[in-house]
């Protein structure tokens, strides 16, 4: 069935970016750590700014203890950087917006961010969760091997991997042809699939054949 997600549809990159008061055309990073364990994402992201700022604009999700930091990273920066460089301690409802509005995402492997990022055609670059490497790997297996997205290990994630990583957004062909990739995989309506499920043992009908299944969570949410 796939993960069940909020819904994207509708959802104007433009618009996103402009809600979170990010620029309108240039690359953006997204660096999202989830909710526990981002502390090696965000000395990375400390790390690579001045270089990463250079050549694209980074909405940082940096977790509530390393925001103050974040911000005061930010003051340091000159004017026209600043305005490239937008921490947030955490996003809920414009989670939305930033996964619309990035142009690749760096961050642990999750299985509603990839379920999410896969409905939009987010490109990933996936760094699991070191005491749930295991998991977190198999959640991106069909991604990375769908052309979608790479996987770093925890402990090879540092500045340079970062930088590296991120040099993906200098390679439109490369961005476009993992976006499909990410997209051909996605099953937006997963929520809808389970619901299918559901309803038939519910109500003590067969259940229906995984193809029909499949092609329900694959229908535009």
């Amino acid at each position: 069935t796939g993960t069940p997600i909020r819904s994207l549809a509708g959802i104007e990159r433009t618009a996103a970016r402009e809600r979170l008061d990010l620029p309108a055309t240039m690359p953006l990073l997204l660096v999202f750590g989830g909710s526990q364990a981002v502390r090696r994402l965000n000395e990375a992201v400390a790390g690579a700014l001045p270089h990463l700022l250079s050549r694209a604009a980074v909405l940082h999700i940096t977790g509530e203890p390393a925001y103050a930091e974040a911000l005061r990273r930010r003051e340091e920066l000159p004017e026209k950087q600043r305005a490239r460089y937008r921490p947030y301690p955490s996003l809920h409802a414009e989670m939305a917006d930033a996964l619309m509005a990035a142009d690749l995402l760096i961050g642990r492997a999750g299985s509603s961010t990839l379920a999410e990022a896969a409905a939009v055609g987010l490109p990933l670059v996936v760094v699991p969760y070191p005491h749930a490497a295991a998991h977190q790997v198999a959640n991106a297996r069909r991604l990375v091997d769908a052309g979608g997205a790479l996987v770093i290990a925890d402990e090879d994630f540092d500045t340079a991997a970062l930088l590296e990583a991120s040099s993906i957004l200098d390679q439109p062909e490369r961005l476009a042809r993992m976006s499909a990739a990410c997209r051909a995989e996605a099953r937006p309506a997963a929520a809808r699939a389970v619901a299918e499920l559901l309803s038939s043992l519910a109500e003590r009908r067969s259940l229906p054949p995984a193809d029909h299944i499949e092609r329900i969570s694959r229908e535009a949410a």
